[in-house]
């Protein structure tokens, strides 16, 4: 995951404090890796506490931590290398091997993000759900669609909403012990942020799923889980955010079922097996 790629990205959500000290680090990264907490609050015009408040918007414990980090990111990152965007008149074979490039960058920067602490709580809280609510739209709604299905195949009580009035009637319908997942790769959209709020109020757990950075459905939800925040000419066709919140259920899933094996696997097997038999019916139908 790019660091200052998500502080770009974060920076109209800051304070004026946290917008200096943004904007002093995109414009010199190198510089700022080298300075003790003081130094880069006296050159950004910033304090030490709007530093160590800010690191903690990305996810890290402390300056020292934020350093590290930033200056692996700028060791490992070639130049050049970001997300590839549609361009009038590509070749067949460019486009193929861009668009791969970009959804390997996509899973590996989403890799690099994960909290296993967040990803433990989000497992367990799954597990013990009496039942699953799952909300999103457009893009995010087909990724929301693609984890019911995986939850509906080991027996989990789920449902997935992209209606906005059905997320909101169901939410209402939630309590304690149920579990409400919120998707959206910008964090802002109101039909989700609502129906995640709604679902809280009525005393579910929540858990949200966006870009990293500094958003308000992570700001709301109890457990707030992250994917690689890609370039914006990607956005235009979602391909990069999708597969990007694609992996992060894949990993909710399989931890899920790795976790909770004896209860889960045999459910798994047995819609398989379900399936497999209903498959081989209707091709001797149609013979």
């Amino acid at each position: 995951m790019s660091l200052l790629q998500a502080i770009k990205d974060s920076v109209p959500g800051l304070s004026p404090q946290e917008t200096k000290l943004a904007s002093y680090i995109l414009q010199q990264p190198r510089e700022a890796v080298q300075m003790t907490i003081t130094e880069l609050a006296k050159l950004s015009g910033s304090s030490t506490a709007t530093i160590s408040r800010f690191c903690r918007l990305f996810q890290v414990d402390n300056f020292s931590e934020f350093k590290m980090r930033l200056a692996m990111e700028l060791a490992e990152e070639p130049a050049g290398n970001t997300y590839q965007d549609i361009v009038a008149g590509q070749s067949l074979d460019h486009i193929v091997s861009a668009i791969t490039a970009n959804h390997m960058r996509s899973v590996s920067d989403t890799a690099k993000l994960l909290d296993y602490g967040k990803l433990r709580e989000a497992i367990d809280a799954l597990h013990h759900a009496k039942r699953i609510d799952l909300y999103g739209t457009a893009t995010s709604g087909v990724v929301a669609e693609d984890f019911y299905q995986k939850l509906i195949r080991i027996g989990k009580p789920a449902a997935v909403f992209s209606d906005p009035h059905m997320q909101q009637t169901s939410a209402a319908s939630l309590s304690s012990g149920d579990v409400a997942i919120g998707f959206s790769y910008s964090g802002e959209t109101p039909e989700t942020i609502s129906a995640l709020s709604s679902a809280a109020e009525h005393g579910a757990t929540t858990i949200s799923v966006t870009k990293q950075g500094v958003n308000t459905l992570a700001g709301i939800a109890q457990i707030s889980l992250f994917i690689s925040s890609s370039e914006a000419g990607m956005r235009r066709g979602d391909m990069a955010s999708r597969m990007a919140q694609l992996h992060l259920v894949d990993i909710l899933f399989v931890g899920l079922v790795s976790e909770y094996f004896d209860s889960y696997v045999p459910k798994l097997e047995r819609s398989y097996q379900v399936v497999k038999r209903f498959m081989k019916q209707k091709g001797g139908e149609s013979r």
